[in-house]
């Protein structure tokens, strides 16, 4: 474990998000402990630095250009790999807001922790496919390229922005191209985690667009480009082409999607 003079006190739901940002055990990374029922009585702002890495995972600065062919079984336990280290970091990085915003509403730090729990459980889920293709976590290079950025936002709004508005709803096309791509391979359950992921991304993506609103007065397009930390842009919020659908039932308006659609740089 990483430790510091600000380690919340044991047995509180804020040392369990602490330990799941900082520990340096794989095991742990993978299947935390049961989260506490007890949260700390007015904790300070913990903004975590960096989060501990296993000496299993090998962290490089900028991921080389390679061919994105799922035809083999290595070619998708590396996209499979890529996945679940985006989900280690979307639960380190909701537990890291629940640690740097402990005055936002409790029922917001409830939703943060919970939310970290699906993470988890997608972790577990690819961790679990990639071991049937033959492969572990650690079997590739992985790149922190979440916790590169997302530290930056100052405020929950700017999080929530980021992370359930961005991150989180481009992956509402990432996982729905993915499930066509491993089930085009013959990787029937591939595709269905990439499904099941999709769905629950869902609910994430609702929970970002409720608060936001609830936070800002109302959830624009305009607003939301605005809370974004620089430098980032809609253009890394979103697929190639947007799932409409999907990004309806999780809350957006459609003209948000237009606008979303019809952004460009310099806009």
């Amino acid at each position: 474990m990483v430790g510091t003079p600000d380690t919340p006190p044991d047995a509180t739901v804020e040392r369990w998000a602490w330990d799941l940002i900082t520990s340096t055990s794989l095991a742990a990374k993978l299947a935390p402990p049961a989260v506490p029922s007890a949260w700390e009585r007015d904790p300070p702002m913990r903004r975590v630095p960096a989060p501990g890495r296993p000496c299993e995972l090998r962290v490089i600065a900028k991921a080389r250009a390679r061919g994105r062919s799922l035809s083999s079984a290595q070619g998708r336990a590396r996209a499979l790999h890529t996945f679940l280290h985006h989900e280690l970091q979307a639960a380190e990085l909701m537990s890291w807001a629940l640690l740097a915003f402990p005055t936002s509403p409790a029922e917001l730090r409830r939703g943060l922790l919970r939310i970290a729990g699906d993470e988890v459980r997608h972790m577990q889920l690819y961790a679990a496919h990639l071991e049937r293709l033959g492969y572990a976590y650690g079997s590739f290079p992985v790149r922190d390229w979440f916790w590169e950025r997302v530290p930056s936002c100052a405020d929950v709004v700017s999080f929530v922005a980021t992370m359930g508005l961005g991150f989180e709803a481009a992956n509402l096309e990432h996982a729905r191209a993915f499930a066509a791509r491993f089930r085009t391979a013959g990787d029937e359950d591939g595709a269905r985690i990439q499904e099941l992921v999709g769905r629950e991304e869902e609910a994430h993506v609702r929970f970002g667009a409720r608060w936001f609103g609830a936070l800002t007065g109302g959830l624009t397009f305009q607003a939301w480009a605005s809370a974004l930390p620089h430098p980032l842009s809609p253009m890394l919020m979103r697929g190639a082409v947007i799932d409409r659908d999907a990004r309806l039932r999780a809350g957006f308006s459609e003209p948000f999607l237009d606008d979303l659609e019809a952004w460009q740089p310099g806009s």
